[in-house]
């Protein structure tokens, strides 16, 4: 299994209104090396939410429930997207700054390349914040 983290604005999308909808489309990315991660995302692989702009925190993790296909928003072929499903909502959700106050995440994605939309994390990273979040 492999682990991601996707940035979502709240006001724009929320973790709530995911899980509202039930499963959602990941479309619309328009970065080279985010939609690479998005074409490597598997079925099952588990998925943390993380709320940019606004409150700047992970607050749930989604699964992996269709892999990569053309997305639907343009019709160029170069662009992918997923289908993501909440799995669970975190119990304590983990802030961007106790990532960046913690030595252990310097080298992670999300503190390294604060634009990157679709990110891939590290198993080690996976645990550090699943201890985090309780």
């Amino acid at each position: 299994m492999n682990y991601w983290l996707v940035k979502s604005e709240p006001s724009v999308y929320s973790w709530q209104q995911f899980v509202k909808d039930g499963q959602t489309g990941w479309d619309g990315v328009r970065n080279y090396a985010a939609r690479n991660n998005l074409r490597a995302m598997k079925k099952g692989d588990l998925v943390l939410w993380y709320h940019s702009n606004e409150g700047m925190e992970i607050v749930g993790i989604a699964k992996v429930v269709k892999e990569a296909y053309q997305d639907p928003t343009t019709p160029e072929d170069a662009w992918v997207a997923v289908d993501l499903k909440p799995f669970r909502k975190l119990k304590t959700p983990v802030p961007l700054t106790t990532l960046k106050a913690d030595k252990r995440f310097a080298d992670m994605d999300l503190v390294r390349l604060g634009r990157l939309s679709v990110q891939a994390v590290k198993p080690t990273e996976w645990e550090w914040i699943m201890d985090m979040a309780g």
